[in-house]
């Protein structure tokens, strides 16, 4: 059986808002991500292409963001686990990491063709 409270729409959100808070307090590589993502919002609404590209370009921006809070997840699981060196353990993270080299690869591919097909 799941240890899984009744669903509450404002205690899941608050849940949510509280994972974002402790992504922020621990995690300098979210905080860079997250600068990164404040700075090209703009540029998105403000940049002249078509709504597809800005819907690509979105989409790519907030898949760095969830790779990287899934990588933070990943990572904290594993140390809940164990915090001795495990090859499992390194290779689950070492996966998180990957998840999180794979969106940005896609994003910087994808924002670099756009751009360039704009200027």
């Amino acid at each position: 059986m799941r240890n899984q409270p009744k669903y509450n729409f404002f205690k899941n959100t608050s849940y949510a808002l509280k994972g974002l808070v402790d992504l922020i307090k621990t995690e300098s590589s979210f905080k860079i991500e997250l600068i990164i993502t404040l700075v090209l919002l703009p540029v998105i609404i403000f940049i002249d292409t078509t709504l597809t590209n800005k819907a690509l370009l979105f989409i790519t921006l907030m898949g760095m963001i969830l790779a990287e809070t899934t990588n933070s997840a990943i990572e904290r699981v594993v140390d809940l686990v164990t915090l001795e060196h495990h090859d499992m353990a390194g290779r689950a993270k070492d996966v998180g990491s990957a998840i999180v080299f794979l969106s940005i690869f896609i994003f910087v591919v994808t924002w670099l063709i756009i751009l360039i097909d704009i200027f």
